[in-house]
């Protein structure tokens, strides 16, 4: 089924994104290529808030988000309440984020993971859905830690 789909970097892990928007092409998603363009220096922040938002004005169903390390650009991405995005390495922790943590973002690093790899993480994000019952619960308080109770 196509989805909508946002993809953003920083200068860093410009030709990974190019890689993977072809790619996501090609299995016949909608990718919207939230920047950058070319490989001036920018700050991933402001390409992590940018993915964000389309995720939360539904613009893009899912999002992938690329810098040297996956992490700072994860974390500006996890700063709207909307997102939830994980840094993942591998097909399984892709797999995982979704099926456990509703993860609408995966974020990957550049710099240590290959374009051949980054694909499978892909896949296997796009592919998997919210396993939901117990998970739920969880995943709310993800958007909600005000409804987070301490356990004993």
């Amino acid at each position: 089924m196509p989805m909508r789909i946002a993809i953003a970097s920083d200068h860093a892990a410009l030709a990974l994104k190019s890689a993977l928007v072809a790619y996501v092409r090609e299995q016949g998603h909608e990718i919207t290529d939230l920047g950058p363009h070319d490989e001036s220096s920018v700050d991933y922040p402001d390409y992590g808030y940018k993915l964000a938002a389309a995720i939360a004005d539904g613009s893009a169903e899912r999002g992938i988000a690329l810098c040297g390390s996956g992490i700072g650009i994860s974390i500006a991405v996890n700063r709207n309440p909307a997102a939830r995005a994980a840094l993942v390495s591998e097909p399984l922790s892709a797999q995982l984020a979704r099926e456990h943590n509703d993860a609408n973002v995966i974020a990957m690093g550049a710099r240590l993971i290959g374009v051949e790899m980054a694909k499978a993480c892909v896949d296997r994000f796009l592919a998997t859905e919210f396993g939901g019952d117990r998970h739920q619960r969880r995943v709310d308080k993800l958007s909600n830690p005000q409804n987070a109770k301490e356990s004993a």
